[in-house]
């Protein structure tokens, strides 16, 4: 039996990890705002030490940014994305070093610690908002990552169906750029059975195209039993001859499964919180993505 975090209460605390790229100073303001937020739950939050660190383009050398994933509280929340977390996989045994047992809470470049964690088999994983893009989200998002925090039952997602069926398996969602760098890596979550949603951000379709044939000639998409897509920001081109959803369309049309596009997931407002590794049911008919256990 796959065994959770506890669902947070009121009172508990929340540690803050500068995992990837430095912290501009004009998003301190936004650090603060995402605070707020969950310090509105009744939640207390440790600040960082040095929101501001920096190591060139990261927020701090890799052992620095490492022990900020070092748990003393049952949820660490990520500062932003960027660039980095992969390299922390490098020097730690495990994706997260031994602590107490927490969720880790992020997405974009947080895709390889989440990944990598669910990998090692460790539960816990968000894949939702950073701290400074919180405050930013819609009500309804906010609301959500709560319910999943707090252990509260959440909604369907809904999407738009491409392909049609109904299937049931382990979630897997991410930052298609770097989820596919972790292809031939220890670090890759088994994908047989997976249901797999992922998103971009500022990738023209070629490149799409580039990297889901990637996925394809390793055999990668082939193991899937569903896949969904999020939002693709960014992603037009305008002298590309297909779009970007003429190319999802077209490299996922000859799998076989059931495949669901626009859900709210992704770099744009709407980021809505799933939790890594959970049993979740893609109807492609209904056009929802249901989850069926915490």
């Amino acid at each position: 039996m796959t065994v959770w975090p506890a669902p947070l209460q009121a009172g508990d605390r929340v540690q803050l990890a500068a995992a990837s790229s430095a912290l501009q100073p004009d998003a301190l303001e936004r650090m603060e705002a995402g605070i707020a937020v969950l310090e509105g739950w009744g939640l207390q939050v440790d600040r960082h030490r040095e929101p501001l660190r920096r190591w060139g383009h990261l927020a701090g050398s890799d052992p620095e940014r490492l022990a900020d994933l070092n748990p003393s509280a049952p949820l660490v929340a990520g500062l932003r994305g960027g660039w980095g977390s992969a390299r922390l996989l490098e020097l730690a045994s495990e994706p997260t070093p031994h602590g107490v047992p927490h969720w880790l809470l992020g997405f974009s470049d947080l895709t390889s610690l989440l990944w990598a964690r669910q990998a090692a088999g460790h539960t816990g994983g968000i894949h939702g908002p950073m701290l400074t893009s919180l405050a930013a989200e819609p009500a309804w998002s906010q609301e959500r990552l709560r319910q999943l925090l707090f252990g509260e039952p959440l909604a369907d997602l809904e999407g738009s169906s491409w392909q049609p069926g109904v299937v049931e398996g382990p979630l897997l969602v991410g930052n298609l750029t770097v989820a596919t760098h972790l292809l031939g890596t220890r670090h890759l979550p088994d994908l047989c059975g997976a249901v797999l949603v992922l998103e971009d951000i500022g990738e023209a379709p070629y490149r799409l195209d580039r990297m889901l044939t990637h996925w394809r000639l390793c055999g990668a998409l082939q193991q899937l039993a569903g896949i969904g897509f999020g939002s693709f920001s960014g992603c037009s081109d305008s002298g590309s001859p297909l779009s970007w959803r003429e190319v999802l369309q077209e490299r996922t049309a000859d799998l076989g499964i059931p495949v669901l596009a626009d859900l709210p997931v992704g770099h744009e407002p709407g980021n809505a919180a799933l939790a890594i590794g959970q049993r979740v049911r893609l109807d492609a008919g209904r056009s929802a993505l249901t989850l069926l256990q915490a």
